[in-house]
């Protein structure tokens, strides 16, 4: 695993940043890009504008989990690639994209947040539903938890 070192005391402040973040209200993908884009160049206020609609699953959708969104923003300011031409940096962008959803997954069953709130929160009735079930403060920050693990080692 690139960066498998284990994680020291910086990485465990970032993981705590993300985790306060999401508690303070801002959505998950807010909360990983904020807490990980300035150590890339990402201006805080830029960060938190550019994730706001990845939570929910990409705007509430129940899609993609915003964590793992934001996650993936990240590894492309760490490691990604800026010339169209440059194949070898593509297939090592997309590997380790890869490497980082499956690593969610491993942990969570699932990258998708419907599946991992299990309620289908793009109609008002699944929103009530989660709320009605806490999900939001009781499984989203594991998921903004694990993202930010993964992140520590990977970006």
């Amino acid at each position: 695993m690139a960066g498998g070192e284990d994680e020291g005391p910086e990485d465990l402040d970032r993981v705590e940043s993300a985790l306060d973040c999401f508690r303070q209200g801002h959505n998950c993908a807010q909360a990983i890009l904020v807490t990980f884009g300035p150590r890339y160049g990402l201006p805080p206020e830029m960060a938190l504008r550019l994730a706001a609609p990845f939570g929910g699953g990409m705007g509430g959708l129940g899609e993609v989990c915003g964590a793992v969104s934001a996650g993936l923003m990240v590894l492309g300011l760490a490691k990604g690639f800026t010339r169209a031409e440059d194949r070898e940096a593509k297939e090592e962008m997309y590997r380790l994209a890869r490497e980082f959803v499956g690593l969610f997954e491993e942990r969570n069953g699932s990258a998708l947040c419907r599946k991992l709130i299990g309620c289908d929160i793009h109609t008002p009735e699944g929103v009530e539903e989660a709320r009605g079930k806490g999900v939001f403060r009781s499984l989203c920050p594991r998921f903004v938890r694990d993202a930010a693990e993964i992140l520590s080692r990977l970006a």
